[in-house]
């Protein structure tokens, strides 16, 4: 494996990388490996994850109270 150094990095964003890796139950190191993986690798997420997200937020919307006269008034507003 590959060795890295980052140099002069600011301290309030050394102070940010430090909580979170205290967070995360990880090492500096590792905290940082993570943020980059997370940047720079893909995840690929499959057709049921978006389902089940997709499901899970439309179960926190309410539902509209438009009827179809309140959309069809709305689309024909302004035309002539």
């Amino acid at each position: 494996m590959a060795a890295l150094t980052i140099k002069n990095i600011p301290d309030d964003l050394y102070e940010h990388l430090k909580r979170a890796a205290k967070a995360h139950h990880r090492s500096i190191n590792g905290e940082l490996i993570a943020c980059l993986e997370s940047i720079l690798l893909p995840h690929k997420v499959s057709p049921d994850e978006h389902i089940q997200v997709a499901r899970a937020l439309r179960d926190r919307v309410k539902p509209s109270t438009l009827t179809i006269d309140d959309i069809n008034r709305a689309k024909n507003e302004g035309r002539s």
